[in-house]
């Protein structure tokens, strides 16, 4: 190990150079996973926040289940009255609304039963209530717009006005902030025509899909008979993730830059320290001349690829999180300790890898190099 640091320190300049590719490499990887993270939040953290473990949609509508499929009031009412299940309706309608201030803001409105499972509750001011139907609950990112209770939103060509009762948590769908309203508001929302006017009562009994609380032990072949029942397709709340728009395709656009930058890291790494074997092979050969066993050169040489490796990581690492603070909630990043951590590792592991292509050239390395067998 003394040997190793030795030669770390009398070619501090190519290591150097070495680490900072590391450094690049391991930071990237870690901003990339912080806006992989944070695109799927700002897209489903709504969905997240649900405390639902299944969603059922109805039978036909194969992509884009929340904006395409409509259950009716019949399917929700059979649903609840299946054994051990708990079941809400749940609408979901991106639109767009202007504060009595002047305020415009997109927002996705969530329709849910006041005082549902679905129901987010409130941070400040009131929750949703059947006595004040025309209430909404905004979220964070609303009011970071400049919304506040006590405002009046007119949905822009509708003509409905909503009263600002309360504020809940960070919630988006869509890359759009949530606001939650009851579900004959959302009715209203989804089903007046541009420029009519239409009471409840008069549009249609209809919803996005239903919210779902099975117990853990829940029997999948029981499941299935009620969907066969309630024509529907009931999918857990993980998997009803796919139904946000463009959450599958960001996944697989950020998820394959990660895994090519997991493959560069071991090339770059393995190329470095292929070149800095040849390099050294007349220092290896004169090891061996004098006694040093291979099992010494192979510790030798994986010291100094990890003393490089996990110094650019964890360099890569403070990098990639002050990157996260500064961008603040500007951006769609999330980089928790947990993901940071298992991110960095596996950077280290493959750089590690990468080194080990030239483990082969260490241990046959030949003494008799330095003994004249060349002359």
């Amino acid at each position: 190990m003394f040997l190793a640091l030795l030669e770390l320190k009398a070619a501090r300049g190519r290591f150097l150079l070495m680490g900072s590719v590391v450094v690049l490499v391991a930071a990237l990887v870690g901003i990339v996973s912080g806006f992989t993270t944070g695109l799927g939040d700002d897209t489903v953290s709504a969905l997240r926040r649900l405390p639902a473990t299944h969603i059922a949609f109805a039978v036909g509508s194969d992509s884009d289940q929340f904006a395409r499929g409509l259950i009716d009031d019949r399917t929700t009412t059979g649903w609840t009255r299946e054994k051990d299940v708990e079941a809400t309706p749940l609408g979901i309608s991106i639109t767009h609304g202007t504060t009595g201030r002047g305020t415009e803001v997109d927002l996705a409105a969530f329709g849910v039963e006041p005082g549902a499972f679905a129901d987010p509750g409130t941070d400040d001011g009131k929750p949703l209530a059947r006595s004040r139907p025309h209430g909404i609950v905004v979220s964070r990112q609303l009011v970071s717009e400049g919304v506040r209770i006590g405002d009046t939103l007119l949905i822009d060509r509708l003509g409905i006005r909503l009263d600002v009762v309360g504020t809940t948590g960070r919630s988006s769908y869509g890359h759009v902030p949530v606001a939650y309203v009851t579900t004959d508001t959302w009715r209203q929302i989804r089903f007046t025509a541009p420029g009519a006017k239409a009471a409840p009562a008069d549009l249609p009994v209809q919803y996005s899909a239903v919210a779902l609380k099975l117990p853990a032990d829940a029997d999948t072949k029981a499941l299935a008979e009620a969907d066969r029942r309630h024509d529907t397709t009931t999918v857990p709340l993980e998997t009803a993730f796919e139904a946000a728009p463009g959450y599958d395709g960001e996944r697989l656009t950020m998820t394959s830059i990660q895994t090519f930058l997991f493959l560069i890291a071991p090339l770059v790494v393995g190329a470095f320290f292929a070149v800095w074997t040849v390099q050294r092979t007349p220092e290896l050969a004169l090891l061996r001349a004098m006694g040093a066993s291979r099992r010494r050169l192979l510790g030798h040489t994986l010291a100094q690829a990890a003393v490089v490796v996990a110094t650019g990581t964890a360099v890569g690492a403070a990098l990639a999180s002050g990157v996260g603070l500064l961008v603040g909630e500007q951006v769609p990043f999330s980089l928790p300790a947990s993901t940071l951590t298992t991110t960095m590792a596996a950077v280290a592991l493959v750089g590690l890898a990468g080194s080990a292509l030239t483990l082969r050239r260490v241990t046959t390395v030949d003494p008799m190099t330095m003994l004249g067998a060349g002359r």
